[in-house]
C-alpha cells in the first residue's frame, strides 16, 4: 500500500472528526482559540502515534497468548499511561497551555479517536509502518480539523449572529458545514 496515499486518506478523506465522528468532545470543547487548538492537536497527534505503535505490539502479544478478548482493556491502559505522560510533560513545559487545555487534556484518555484508530489499525491488518502512518495521519487530520474549526469560531465571535443561533447552535451548524466541506474530498483517493 502506498504510504503517502494512506496518509492523505486518513487526513482528508477519512478524517477522524469530520468523517468518522470520533473525538467530537475535545473538538467542540477546545476549539474556541487557535492557540489552544494547536496545543490539543499536537498532544492528540503524539498520543495517537505512540498509541498506534505500542498497541501494534500489544496486539501481537495478545494474539500469541490467545487472549484477544483483552484487547480493549489493554489498549485503554496503554492510552491512559501515554496521556498521563503527556499531561506531565505539558504541565512542566507549558503551564499556560496546561491551564488552557484544562479538563480536556486528561480526557484524551477517553477520546474515542485514540482507541478507534488503534482498533482500525488492527482491523485493517496494517503492518507496523502502515500503523504508524495511519496513527500519525489521524493525529494530523485531527489537528487540521480542530485548528480550522477554531479559526472559524474566532471569526464567529466577531460576527453579527441572530440571538437564537449564538453560542452552541452556531457552533454545531459550523461543525456540520465543515464536515460537508471535508466530504468534498471523498473519491479523491482510491485505496
Amino acid at each position: 500500500m502506498n504510504l503517502v496515499l494512506l496518509f492523505l486518506s486518513v487526513v482528508l478523506v477519512n478524517n477522524v472528526i469530520t468523517s468518522q465522528f470520533l473525538g467530537i468532545c475535545p473538538f467542540l470543547g477546545v476549539s474556541k482559540k487557535v492557540d489552544t487548538a494547536v496545543g490539543m492537536g499536537a498532544a492528540v497527534t503524539f498520543v495517537l502515534t505512540l498509541a498506534s505503535f505500542i498497541t501494534y505490539f500489544i496486539q501481537k502479544l495478545l494474539v500469541s497468548a490467545n487472549v484477544e478478548f483483552l484487547q480493549t482493556i489493554a489498549f485503554i491502559l496503554v492510552i491512559a499511561s501515554i496521556v498521563q505522560f503527556v499531561e506531565m510533560v505539558i504541565q512542566k513545559m507549558s503551564p499556560s497551555l496546561y491551564q488552557a487545555l484544562g479538563v480536556f487534556l486528561p480526557l484524551i484518555t477517553t477520546n474515542c479517536a485514540v482507541l478507534g484508530i488503534a482498533l482500525v489499525n488492527i482491523d485493517s491488518g496494517y503492518n507496523l509502518i502502515e500503523t504508524m502512518v495511519n496513527g500519525f495521519g489521524a493525529g494530523i487530520g485531527f489537528t487540521l480539523a480542530i485548528v480550522l474549526f477554531a479559526g472559524i469560531r474566532e471569526r464567529l465571535e466577531l460576527a453579527d449572529i441572530p440571538e437564537s443561533f449564538r453560542g452552541f447552535p452556531i457552533t454545531l451548524i459550523s461543525a456540520g458545514l465543515m464536515s460537508i466541506a471535508f466530504l468534498g474530498f471523498t473519491g479523491l483517493i482510491q485505496l
